[in-house]
């Protein structure tokens, strides 16, 4: 599933199946979180530009949490970026758009 065909959804099913291959950041978020309704618009712009070398997804905290305990997640929105199925490096908080893509690429 996705948000306009840019934004995967994850949850527990599907997860290692989707990070397996590539470079995919995946925001760590929840409903009730103000920051992480912020940074939607912003990775669904993201999305647009890395497409092709990079893939963008989101998990919800709540409804995934054995995902959310196993990466350790204590604050949202974390957005931790992977590489064929191995995590990279993490980001812990509101980012913008600049920040965010060039985080992705140097992954690539």
């Amino acid at each position: 599933m996705a948000d306009a065909g840019h934004i995967k959804h994850l949850n527990e099913t599907n997860f290692s199946k989707e990070v397996a291959h590539g470079v995919t950041l995946v925001d760590f978020h929840a409903t009730w979180c103000g920051p992480c309704r912020m940074l939607a618009p912003v990775l669904e712009d993201v999305a647009k530009e890395v497409h092709g070398k990079g893939v963008i997804a989101k998990i919800d905290i709540d409804a995934s949490q054995n995902i959310a305990a196993e990466y350790q997640i204590s604050s949202v929105p974390t957005m931790i970026l992977f590489k064929n199925g191995k995590e990279v490096d993490r980001l812990v908080g509101l980012r913008n758009a600049d920040a965010i893509k060039k985080f992705i690429l140097a992954a690539v």
